[in-house]
């Protein structure tokens, strides 16, 4: 069949040729829209089909136009070879490639996370059970009076110590009267006052200084009586509130604080991350105000599970919201998204059960029970006990446990603030550096 001239506005390939008649193994021109299966007419005015040239707007020919013009043509052009891969593309990820490109991804953050609630859990609950499941005796302040280096008193103060299965640390007092104010003061727990040359004791205990000290004290002290022959008469001189029987209410209220107090500050860093220092100080001092108002109104005026100086446990429970809030912040400004660990570990897995609120710190173990009182959560206990039971007794070391925790979390934050991860014109949190 000859070939046809090309019809003037028909589609033609760059050399002057028909569609139709394009030699094959000519380079596979592309078809531009509008051209059929057979090489037909259709192509919009203006349109060549020369190799790279496309429809207006840069589409390519749907359902394989190319193919089809050039098939037409002469028996179909052959397809272009694949290059071989070459250079950095073609080498197969190493071992190494693919770490770097894990440790890049949110897949090394959310792994990370997967082993440290793994390991948070355990300890929590490790932390709890070792010291609060089972209280025992360590270090036992006793003030002992009257008669008691006689035989008879020191058999019975024997019996104690067997019973309580410690050794108490007794302190003498010349005064049944002295060794009361030093129970006031709660620098002892217990008072043993031996008259009579030994033939009767009575034990003065205070309950609201530790009610697991002085359920251990009473429980003891029938057995040792009946053994020793000694009658025992057992006087609460602080007892606990009929709303709290137990003395848990301050622990709890004082957990309430801690755990709000840099819970709050997560919170600013995530939704409030544009704060600039002064402003997030300034801000967690005024949630600190009024979740300590919050948490002291419910348990008092709605509750009325406990009888509040309002006003000092307030600010105890607002000192306590700020100094854990700026630790978070500290320690955010340091360690930025893994700030949350050193937090939960002091405060949560250390602070909590060393406190002495849910279990007096002479039945915990004794590093623990002393460490605790150094922590927010035990100042926070301690204070709120003397505001509560031992009014006009009140002391200031837990108050400058607080304070020394705010100000040093303050003074670190403020001088290293350049390092925190908010203020204006921050990256997003997910940025901040590992």
């Amino acid at each position: 069949m000859s070939e046809r001239p090309a019809e003037a506005g028909g589609p033609a390939g760059s050399e002057g040729l028909p569609v139709t008649g394009r030699p094959q193994g000519s380079g596979g021109p592309e078809a531009s829209d509008g051209v059929t299966a057979a090489g037909g007419t259709g192509t919009p005015e203006g349109a060549t089909t020369s190799e790279g040239a496309r429809p207006a707007g840069g589409a390519t020919p749907a359902g394989g136009a190319k193919a089809a013009g050039s098939a037409a043509g002469g028996g179909g052009a052959r397809p272009r070879a694949a290059h071989a891969p070459h250079g950095e593309h073609g080498r197969p990820p190493t071992w190494s490639d693919r770490w770097t490109g894990f440790k890049k991804s949110p897949f090394f953050p959310a792994t990370v996370l997967v082993f440290i609630l793994a390991v948070a859990a355990g300890l929590f609950a490790a932390s709890y059970t070792y010291a609060m499941a089972s209280p025992t005796p360590h270090h036992m302040p006793t003030g002992v009076t009257g008669q008691y280096d006689e035989a008879r008193g020191k058999e019975f103060v024997g019996a104690m110590e067997k019973a309580l299965g410690a050794e108490l640390d007794l302190r003498p007092y010349g005064s049944r009267e002295a060794a009361r104010h030093a129970l006031d003061e709660q620098q002892i727990f217990a008072v043993l006052d031996v008259r009579d040359g030994g033939d009767r004791v009575d034990l003065d205990i205070s309950s609201a200084s530790g009610y697991t000290v002085a359920q251990v004290f009473t429980s003891a002290a029938a057995p040792v009586s009946k053994a020793t022959g000694v009658p025992v008469a057992v006087q609460d001189r602080h007892p606990l509130q009929s709303g709290d029987p137990r003395g848990l209410t301050i622990f709890y209220i004082s957990l309430a604080a801690v755990i709000i107090g840099f819970v709050g500050a997560i919170q600013l860093s995530v939704h409030a991350r544009g704060l600039d220092p002064a402003e997030r100080i300034a801000f967690t001092i005024v949630y600190s105000l009024l979740g300590g108002f919050v948490i002291a109104a419910v348990v008092d005026w709605w509750l009325g599970a406990i009888d509040l100086p309002f006003v000092e446990s307030w600010l105890i429970l607002a000192l306590t919201m700020f100094s854990c809030g700026m630790v978070f912040t500290m320690f955010n400004t340091f360690f930025h998204r893994w700030a949350m660990i050193p937090t939960w570990g002091l405060l949560v897995l250390l602070g909590n059960p060393a406190s002495g609120g849910a279990v007096a710190w002479p039945l915990l173990p004794t590093v623990i029970g002393r460490i605790g009182q150094y922590l927010p959560p035990g100042a926070s206990v301690n204070a709120q006990h003397t505001a509560v039971y031992f009014q006009g007794h009140q002391h200031a070391e837990p108050f400058l446990v607080l304070a020394c925790w705010a100000l040093v979390s303050c003074a670190a934050f403020w001088f290293w603030r350049h390092r925190h991860p908010g203020g204006r014109g921050t990256q997003p949190l997910h940025a901040a550096p590992v």
